[in-house]
């Protein structure tokens, strides 16, 4: 563990001693004694002069990396180191550039470029020791990555099932309602437009009741033929008198 970390603070080789026909060769060397004197950021401008030049360098470009890499821009130095790929691949250093490229990766925790990388530095080189056991780092850290990974989605999806369900939930008792409100407005509309027969109907009473209430009015007939019948005998009785008298 004390080597791969070793390892992994060198991390970037260093620039290499010398320019393409191409880039400017006073701007590269100028840039290489800045970079052995640790002048990272006066290495950086120097080497950006000779891509000015020539954009094509790969030279300038891996050196670029490195310096930049060291500034601290490690993000920077992955995208130069991965902006000349084509032209790196197919020179002599192209075991070097896809080891840089793995360590620019791996400080990224671009796990699965650093594999790749690392990969390709021992296609070209399988002696490098050091590529290996990054290599091997890298891939245990892709693995614990994706993992981390797999869980994360796991949790999501479970969340995004749970919100799913509360919102189904919710747009089912919202249509509920809906329906209850409607059901409640077309029995309000029915009884308005429903004539008042209740009002309107006598009262329905039963048969015993309608014998006693027919027997109460034969009674208070039969009552007011008596009466008046006495006051008809009372009157005639009254005339023979007036008669008489």
């Amino acid at each position: 563990m004390k080597r791969l970390l070793y390892i992994l603070m060198v991390m970037l080789a260093v620039p290499v001693q010398h320019a393409s026909a191409q880039a400017d060769r006073s701007d590269v060397r100028k840039g290489n004694r800045d970079f052995r004197r640790e002048e990272w950021r006066e290495a950086e401008i120097d080497y950006r002069k000779a891509l000015v030049k020539d954009s094509t360098s790969v030279h300038a470009n891996y050196n670029l990396a490195a310096a930049l890499y060291r500034e601290g821009d490690t993000a920077q130095a992955q995208k130069v180191l991965e902006g000349c790929r084509e032209m790196a691949s197919m020179s002599a250093g192209a075991s070097d550039y896809f080891y840089n490229l793995g360590n620019a990766a791996l400080a990224n925790k671009d796990y699965k470029t650093a594999v790749e990388s690392y990969a390709q530095s021992l296609l070209r080189n399988p002696s490098d020791l050091s590529a290996k056991e990054n290599y091997l780092y890298a891939k245990e850290k892709l693995k614990d990555q994706q993992q981390n990974q797999q869980n994360q989605d796991g949790q999501n999806n479970q969340q995004n099932d749970d919100d799913q369900n509360k919102q189904d939930q919710k747009d089912q008792e919202k249509e509920q309602d809906k329906q209850d409100e409607k059901q409640n407005d077309d029995k309000q509309d029915d009884r308005r437009d429903k004539p008042q027969e209740k009002q309107d109907q006598e009262p329905k009473i039963t048969p015993q009741a309608a014998q006693q209430m027919l027997q109460a009015i034969q009674e208070k007939e039969k009552e007011t033929q008596d009466k008046v019948k006495k006051e008809k005998a009372k009157a005639l009785k009254s005339r023979q008198k007036d008669k008489n008298w």
